[in-house]
C-alpha cells in the first residue's frame, strides 16, 4: 500500500496510507461527523470538488451496494478516513469502498489522526487541501494550491444539461435541479407526482409554460452567489408558483428576496444537527451538508419570515415568504442519510400546492 499525505494551505502535513485511485488533487477540505451513511455523503453532489474528511472512525464496515446512491457518479475530489474496511460484510454489498473510489479515479488516505484534522478546519476554518504521494516536496504542493483556481461552476458540473420527466398521476411539479440527490426525486414520486427535472439555469419563462402545480429547488453545490441565472429566475416565478427549496434552493430563495448569504467557518455536515421549528415550538435533528446560509440580520428588510433556527450555533434554518407561497429549509428533509424527523415537510408541500390551488379556483369563480 502506497504512503499518501495531504498538505493543508496553511502549511499543515498529514501522512497516511493511499487507497482508492493514485490520482493526485487539490480541493476544499471539509469533514462529515455522521456515524453512518458514507455511501449517501460520497455521492452527494453537493460535495462537488471537496476532499470529504469521515470523523467516524472506521469507514466501509457495510461495504457500497445498489440502492444507496444520492448520484449515478460522484462528485468528490477526494476521501480521508481513519480507517477503512477491506472486506465489509453486508448482505447488501457488492463492493468495497476502495474498489469503488477506483472506479471513479478518486484518492482516499486512510491512517491519518481524523479528530485532529478536524479540530484544525474547527479552529482556522475549512481551507483547501492537497493529496499527493508521500515523494512530492511539500514546497512543490504549496506552490500548486497556490496556482489552482477556486472553481465557480459546481452547480454547472453536477446539474442536468437536459429537461426530462418523470411520469406520475399527482401534482405537476418542476424540479430545478442544481446538483439534486436522488432522495428528493425519491420522496416525490413516492406522492406520486408529475417531475420534470430542468437545468439549473433553465429560464422562467419555459418554467411557466410548464404549467406546473409546484417548483422544488434543490440542493447543490457553491457559493449560492454563483448562480445568479437562478436567483432572477425565481425572482420571476415565485409570486406565481408555491415553492419548496431545500439547501442550495433555501439560500437561492433567500437571494432572490432580497436577503444575503454568508460562507460560514466550517459548514454544517452531519446527521445529528438539531433544530428549531419556531412555529410549532418543536425541536427535531436535521440531516445537513452545506457551508454557506442565509445571513440572519439580511431578513430584516425583505417580506421573508424566519421559521427555524440551529439551536447549536442560532444560524438560520427555514424562512416562510410573508406573501407568496414560498418556503425553504438550509437541512435536507429527504433524509439520505439522517434522521426522518422533518420528511412531513413535503407533505406540507404538497398542502401548499393543494391550498394554492383552491384559492385560485375560488378567485376565477367569485
Amino acid at each position: 500500500m502506497i504512503k499518501r499525505k495531504l498538505v493543508l494551505e496553511d502549511g499543515t502535513v498529514l501522512i497516511g496510507k493511499g487507497f482508492g485511485s493514485n490520482k493526485e488533487i487539490s480541493g476544499e477540505v471539509v469533514f462529515n461527523t455522521g456515524m453512518t451513511g458514507y455511501q449517501e455523503i460520497i455521492t452527494d453532489p453537493s460535495y462537488c470538488g471537496q476532499i470529504v474528511t469521515l470523523t467516524y472512525p472506521l469507514i466501509g464496515n457495510y461495504g457500497i451496494n445498489r440502492d444507496d446512491f444520492e448520484t449515478v457518479a460522484p462528485f468528490i475530489n477526494g476521501l480521508i478516513v481513519k480507517e477503512y474496511s477491506e472486506y465489509p460484510s453486508n448482505f447488501r454489498s457488492v463492493e468495497t469502498i476502495d474498489s469503488f473510489l477506483k472506479a471513479h479515479d478518486i484518492p482516499g488516505l486512510a491512517g491519518i489522526d481524523t479528530r485532529k484534522l478536524t479540530k484544525i478546519i474547527r479552529k482556522a476554518g475549512t481551507m483547501r487541501g492537497y493529496l499527493a504521494n508521500i515523494e512530492v516536496p511539500k514546497e512543490e504542493i504549496m506552490e500548486r494550491l497556490a496556482a489552482t483556481p477556486i472553481s465557480h461552476d459546481q452547480v454547472k458540473q453536477t446539474s442536468t444539461t437536459k429537461p426530462y420527466i418523470v411520469p406520475g398521476r399527482g401534482y405537476r411539479i418542476v424540479l430545478v435541479d442544481f446538483g439534486m440527490k436522488h432522495g428528493i426525486l425519491r420522496e416525490l414520486t413516492k406522492r406520486n407526482c408529475h417531475v420534470t427535472v430542468v437545468p439549473y439555469n433553465y429560464p422562467a419563462e419555459n418554467i411557466l409554460r410548464l404549467k406546473p402545480d409546484g417548483i422544488m429547488l434543490t440542493n447543490g453545490p457553491g457559493d449560492p452567489q454563483d448562480v445568479p441565472e437562478a436567483i432572477e429566475m425565481i425572482r420571476k416565478v415565485v409570486p406565481t408558483i408555491p415553492i419548496f427549496g431545500i439547501c442550495l434552493g433555501h439560500q437561492l430563495l433567500a437571494l432572490a428576496c432580497g436577503a444575503e448569504t454568508e460562507k460560514m467557518k466550517f459548514g454544517h455536515r452531519g446527521g445529528n444537527h438539531p433544530v428549531k421549528d419556531l412555529v410549532n415550538e418543536k425541536s427535531f435533528l436535521t440531516s445537513q451538508n452545506h457551508g454557506y446560509a442565509v445571513k440572519m440580520s439580511s431578513l430584516k428588510n425583505t417580506d421573508l419570515t424566519l421559521t427555524q433556527i440551529a439551536l447549536n450555533d442560532n444560524s438560520v434554518e427555514g424562512i416562510k415568504h410573508k406573501v407568496y407561497p414560498a418556503f425553504s429549509v438550509q437541512y435536507h428533509p429527504e433524509s439520505s442519510p439522517g434522521p426522518e424527523d422533518s420528511n412531513y415537510l413535503f407533505d406540507d408541500f404538497l398542502t401548499l400546492i393543494e391550498g394554492h390551488i383552491a384559492n385560485r379556483e375560488e378567485e376565477v369563480y367569485a
